[in-house]
């Protein structure tokens, strides 16, 4: 993780005792194999009492967490944008670079013969890197809503299911989102539009519920009364509201793995993963003897 420092400047008070605590939380999200967004570190801080849960801590925070890394103390690698990507062509060294880096992404659908087709949608952008941990393993599909999901990102889900469901497959969808009259409503409004776009698709809400509200106590917010379904949510949850970020990434993690774990045979799909890795090895075969492979080849 590395530390660049661009700028002097000297912290102390409440400033240093922020820089102190938020290379804490860095330090035991990294061991556990998590990045953070700024976002999560803020979180962090509401819930062991560091700061008060509101929107000028939260621009003070930032402010400060910015100053740490340009004046080298905390690492730049420790906190990622999400929503902000560069992109470009990849690039290899020689023939026998590529058919390694192939060899080792090298995947089959470990699900094929599975009796449920799953997929995991999550509300938040900035989680889509916890969902990508756990859901590469499972080898599920996953998807960032970014609130509600736009007309063509459902039709062309509906399509995806219909797909599955006419092979014969029961297809389910694992959502999480926050715990707020937009974040509780955008679980039914995929339902619904899945149903407009005739799959049969049911839609499992596992985060954020009240009973893990209660469980795991994340600083509450106050419901937008801006929102149009803040009567009704009020009505039935108060006056306060919660965000998925605020759960630690291993608790969404371990509610994926759960729920997915129920959809899955895992018998099944052990003896394809070993098929997996077989054909990876035969692939790795041709990097090991790559002169073998070119001598034979200059034959033609």
């Amino acid at each position: 993780m590395p530390l660049i420092k661009y700028v002097d400047k000297k912290f102390q008070g409440k400033s240093r005792k922020i820089i102190d605590e938020a290379n804490l939380i860095i330090s035991e999200y990294w061991r556990q194999g998590f990045d953070l967004t700024l976002r999560q570190i803020y979180y962090q801080f509401v819930s062991r009492g560091i700061i008060p849960n509101s929107d000028a801590e939260y621009k003070k925070l930032g402010s400060v967490i910015n100053d740490g890394r340009l004046s080298g103390e905390i690492g730049w690698d420790a906190i990622i944008d999400r929503t902000r990507l560069s992109r470009h062509n990849p690039h290899w060294d020689s023939p026998q670079d590529i058919i390694e880096g192939a060899a080792k992404q090298f995947r089959i659908d470990t699900r094929a013969d599975q009796y449920y087709y799953t997929e995991v949608w999550v509300e938040k952008d900035a989680l889509i890197g916890v969902l990508e941990q756990i859901c590469t393993e499972l080898d599920v599909p996953y998807f960032s809503c970014r609130g509600y999901v736009s007309q063509s990102s459902m039709w062309e889900a509906a399509r995806r299911f219909i797909v599955e469901e006419e092979s014969s497959h029961i297809t389910r969808l694992i959502h999480l989102g926050d715990h707020d009259p937009s974040g509780i409503d955008m679980t039914r409004d995929i339902q619904e539009r899945l149903r407009i776009f005739k799959s049969e698709c049911e839609v499992q809400r596992i985060a954020l519920t009240m009973e893990q509200i209660e469980q795991y106590n994340p600083p509450p917010n106050p419901a937008k009364i801006t929102d149009s379904r803040c009567q009704a949510y009020t009505a039935e949850h108060g006056e306060e509201s919660w965000e998925l970020d605020a759960l630690e990434p291993q608790v969404i993690i371990d509610l994926i793995k759960e729920a997915v774990g129920n959809l899955t045979d895992e018998d099944k799909r052990e003896v394809l993963i070993e098929k997996q890795n077989d054909y990876r090895k035969e692939m790795l075969k041709l990097t090991k003897h790559w002169e073998k492979v070119t001598t034979y080849l200059a034959l033609f």
